[in-house]
């Protein structure tokens, strides 16, 4: 069922989306701009023009990309109301623990918690100086059910990520600023696809068998499916609005039942 958007649900809003340009990511946008914001997002190649977006070329794993991407939020924008950082990602070799290399765990740092970090630096201060503002730090059920094949560093970062929202939750709540986290599990985006072929080209074998590796690994998933895009996106756009005001410090996971603990 596609639940019908409010068209001016975040009127006047200034939204500025990490990641944007695919995937979750994408979907984010989409969201914002459904619901009548104006949209601001990075990607490290070219992008086909979206109506009501702005658009910066900037590498936000580097301080220069996110200080290129933090300097056209406030010159085009005038500031930013809400953030929704939705950069992640992981790009390291299947093989276990022993395969990653310090540039590996460098690159998974930089995209996974580091690009968010220096964002958050540069653009809520601003927020702080209007008493109001709305942060989404994406992270992923991986900070509490790590996959070991492919993805230690990745959960690693995350689970950082995830820390590191909890904390700047307690010194922001006080000044208007509402920060909250979306963990989501196994979502269905080009990202997933080549993950998957990562874990083939490692051990061989058919794509449909390096997925039922993920599937073993996450002790599988209740509902059966991995979740889409846009209802990862529904419940971000959710927390960033006026909806949830009282929600803050909080942490909304979206997997489809796999994390068996409660």
């Amino acid at each position: 069922m596609t639940l019908k958007t409010d068209p001016t649900e975040f009127a006047g809003k200034r939204v500025l989306v990490s990641g944007g340009s695919k995937g979750l990511g994408r979907a984010t946008v989409d969201r914002f701009l459904a619901g009548g914001a104006r949209v601001i997002t990075a990607a490290r190649g070219s992008l086909e023009p979206i109506e009501g977006v702005e658009f910066v070329q900037a590498d936000l794993t580097t301080a220069e990309g996110g200080e290129m991407l933090a300097k056209a939020a406030l010159e085009r924008l005038g500031g930013v109301d809400i953030l929704a950082h939705v950069i992640g990602g992981s790009a390291t070799p299947g093989g276990g623990f022993i395969a990653l290399t310090d540039d590996h765990w460098l690159s998974e740092l930089n995209v996974n918690l580091l690009a968010t970090v220096r964002l958050d630096r540069l653009l809520i201060p601003q927020m702080i100086a209007r008493g109001v503002g709305a942060v989404v730090h994406v992270t992923s059920i991986q900070s509490v059910l790590p996959l070991p094949e492919a993805t230690t560093a990745y959960a690693a970062a995350k689970a950082a990520l995830r820390t590191y929202s909890k904390s700047i939750s307690k010194e922001l709540g006080p000044k208007g600023v509402r920060v909250n986290v979306v963990s989501p599990g196994w979502i269905m985006t080009e990202a997933s696809v080549d993950f998957l072929k990562r874990i083939q080209a490692a051990n061989g074998g058919t794509i449909e068998e390096a997925r039922q590796v993920v599937l073993d690994s996450l002790g599988g998933i209740s509902i059966g499916r991995a979740a889409e895009p846009h209802e990862v996106a529904d419940v971000i756009a959710y927390l960033a609005s006026d909806r949830a005001a009282a929600i803050h410090g909080a942490e909304f996971v979206i997997d489809g039942g796999t994390v068996p603990t409660v």
